[in-house]
Parts: C-alpha cells; structure tokens; sequence
C-alpha cells in the first residue's frame, strides 16, 4: 500500500488533493490519541483510501439488560468499537452521503458490540448508522473532526436525547437515557469515569 509520503510528493489536484488532505489529518488527530486508531479498508485506483475503519479504545455502554423487578434496564459495557467511514465518489461535493457507521462484526465476522447511544441508531437496518449533522458542521468540515465528535459521543460528552430537532438517531435509547439513564446517574458515572482517565 501506498503511504501518505509517496502521495506527498505528487501534483495532486480536486478529489485527490482532497482525500490525500482527510488522509493527513486522521493521521495526525489518530497519532496523538492514545484511544484511536485506524486502518485504511479501500483505496481509489491510485491509492488513495476512501474506507477507513476507526478503531475506539475506550470504555463506553454497548446495550443494556433486559429489565429488572423494578423495571430498570441496567447498562452493558464495551471497551472496543468498530466505526467505518465510506467517502461516496461525489465527494467533497456539498451533498455527497458521507457514510459513518458502527460494525456489529469484525473483518473475521465475529460479532462484536456497538454503541448504545443516542444519536447512534443500535438496532435494525440501520444499525450502527451514526447521526453527524452536515448541516451543523458544514459541508469543508474534515473527516478528522467528525472522528473526535464521535469520541466525545462515546464518552458521553456530548448527546441528544430530547424529541426536538435535531432528533436522536435512535428513539428507544433516547428515551432509556432520558428516563433511566440520567435520573439513575449511569451517564454522570461514565462522564466522570472519562474525566478520570484525562
């Protein structure tokens, strides 16, 4: 596989000039992170990658169990996420489909756990599809920045849980985090758990 030096040296123009930029800046924001990671999964033609596949090394809620005697459904968690981002070959056009979604099973198949958050849809068709507003963040925003939006979503830093625009990605979780998840304190437990570990 080519590396990011090869493409450095090269005349790059549009599309190509602008994968190679995204490419630099996962590079950097994935080597200064102690909990990211990522692999290149498909490149164009000429080498450059348009799937990646994020790695999350961190502790965060993958579902919750079923409800006990008084109702509560108590968190389950995970220490490992898979996210991969597609770049569609419209890409940067402003109404290119970005695709930013979390694997339910590995490159071996083995089922592994993905996120029980908000604004991350868990079950379904769409499962593991993650809600990043373009809108909000612009159509020139970096994949790189999205990738630490996302962190900031498995850490609980940020969520939507309230049936107001923009609305969450997944209703059933939104309403356990409005309903259980704050009033139990689950959620100030993971964020404090995080300020903790920085």
């Amino acid at each position: 596989m080519k590396t990011i030096d090869f493409f450095r040296e090269k005349d790059l123009y549009g599309r190509d000039a602008r994968l190679l930029s995204e490419w630099e800046r996962i590079d950097e924001y994935c080597n200064r992170s102690e909990d990211v990671f990522y692999t290149i999964r498909k490149t164009t033609p000429h080498g450059l990658p348009i799937l990646y596949e994020i790695e999350y090394n961190l502790h965060s809620f993958c579902g919750v169990n079923p409800p006990d005697s008084q109702g509560l459904r108590t968190p389950l968690y995970a220490d490992k996420f898979l996210m991969n981002i597609y770049i569609p070959h419209d890409y940067p056009n402003i109404n290119s489909n970005l695709d930013f979604r979390f694997l339910q099973k590995d490159i071996n198949h083995n089922d592994i756990p993905h996120p029980w958050h908000p604004n991350i849809k868990y079950g379904g068709d769409f499962a593991g599809r993650v809600c990043l507003s373009r809108d909000l963040y612009g159509s020139y925003t970096g994949l790189a920045t999205y990738i630490e939006r996302v962190y900031e979503y498995l850490t609980f830093e940020s969520y939507h849980a309230i049936e107001v625009q923009p609305f969450p990605e997944d209703l059933e979780v939104a309403k356990w985090v409005r309903e259980q998840g704050e009033p139990q304190g689950w959620i100030r437990k993971l964020q404090e758990y995080h300020k903790k570990q920085n």
